[in-house]
């Protein structure tokens, strides 16, 4: 793959920038930034990192956000996305967020003391009892959710213990009583 170069460093504070400023390159084969002074070494799970440098080299370099996209293994839909992020938002807005749902939309806090209310009222039921009353009332629930809620309160049945039979055990020999 080689090398790609990204952006200019900048020049010195008072001069001006001219074509033959240096240059730095993200080398792939090192994974680090390379310029005429040295290198930087950028991690490999560094996602923020790279996303910066896949914007970096959209932007300022000629080759464009296409190009850029898929050098750095992105779609050109998810480079403008991630461009508009970091514009509205900054470097911040480049880390990775947790997929799927944010709240538990389904187990709100009505719905929970609706199922600790039918615990209550009969213990004897099951989830899915629970569950099926819940929806003839209108309530959108699974049975799997009442039955996180139950565990998550401790509201789960006891199970009785069952004695165990090698104490109790006679013995077959009949010489033995």
């Amino acid at each position: 793959m080689g090398i790609r170069t990204l952006a200019p460093l900048w020049p010195s504070i008072g001069t001006a920038f001219t074509e033959d400023a240096a240059m730095a390159e993200f080398d792939v084969d090192q994974h680090a930034l390379v310029g005429p002074g040295g290198s930087l070494s950028v991690r490999e799970d560094d996602e923020v990192t790279r996303k910066l440098l896949m914007l970096m080299e959209g932007e300022c370099e000629e080759s464009g956000p296409l190009q850029a996209a898929i050098k750095f293994g992105f779609s050109k839909q998810r480079y403008f996305q991630l461009r508009t992020a970091f514009n509205e938002s900054g470097a911040l807005a480049l880390q990775n967020q947790k997929r799927g749902p944010k709240t538990k939309y389904r187990q709100t806090a009505e719905m929970v003391r609706q199922v600790i209310r039918h615990r209550f009222l009969d213990g004897d039921a099951s989830a899915e009892v629970i569950a099926q009353k819940l929806r003839q009332t209108g309530s959108t629930i699974s049975n799997r959710t009442v039955e996180r809620i139950i565990a998550e309160y401790g509201l789960q049945k006891k199970t009785p213990q069952i004695p165990s039979r090698h104490g109790a055990r006679k013995s077959r020999r009949p010489d033995h009583q």
